[in-house]
């Protein structure tokens, strides 16, 4: 009944006041990295979604720049790549408002993005440090039962499959951090996963999802 409860708060509150859906934006930053990657990945996920979490999100996605006022129009922003990220001054001053306002940030690493994301996000949260979540972290089994963690999608560099948090000071996830995983490949047509390895990618992206609202 609870479950039941929360998915028709979360289809409430995901349709804006003048009834057009709402969408899920995607960080186009700069730095030359391909932030556009995978671009089917997003409709992807809001479709499934849609239909297991029966929230109501609009099939397209919003691009909005770190440094600008319409990030805080969208709780719940994606981002992912292969190559290079900057954020300037103004962009990390204000994604560092964004995120302890009650914005949440999902990076997923699609290969050759760590090392700067890893510096830009020092930028945003210089007194804070990305910490890994154990299998045993509530946000494997808040929604699918994902009892052995975090799953490997794509190869990459045959390291193990790792997802680190930011938090702030009341224990809520502002930045979520999937390395080596490679989550939203999975949720893209263009690389013909296996039925099972798209269903995981699914499946954690939900779990996300799911944590991120009711948290």
């Amino acid at each position: 009944m609870k479950k039941v409860l929360i998915v028709l708060l979360l289809a409430i509150c995901l349709v804006s006041v003048n009834a057009e859906k709402s969408k899920l934006a995607r960080l186009h930053y700069s730095g030359g990295g391909d932030w556009y990657n995978d671009a089917d990945a997003i409709p992807n996920y809001a479709s499934f979604l849609n239909k297991n979490l029966k929230t109501d999100l609009a099939l397209e996605e919003k691009a909005v720049k770190p440094g600008s006022s319409e990030i805080f129009d969208y709780p719940y922003i994606f981002m992912t790549g292969h190559g290079n990220i900057s954020f300037s001054e103004k962009d990390s001053e204000n994604l560092r408002k964004y995120l302890q306002r009650g914005g949440f940030l999902f990076a997923d690493d699609d290969y050759g993005m760590d090392d700067s994301f890893r510096s830009e996000i020092k930028k945003v949260f210089p007194e804070k440090e990305l910490i890994e979540l154990p299998a045993s972290h509530e946000i494997f089994t808040c929604f699918y039962n994902l009892k052995n963690g975090l799953s490997k999608i794509h190869k990459h560099d045959d390291k193990r499959p790792q997802i680190f948090a930011i938090f702030d000071d009341f224990g809520r996830i502002m930045v979520l951090y999937s390395y080596e995983t490679n989550i939203s490949d999975g949720w893209s047509n263009a690389h013909k996963d296996p039925q099972q390895k798209k269903d995981e990618a699914f499946h954690i992206g939900a779990n996300i999802f799911w944590y991120m609202f009711t948290n």
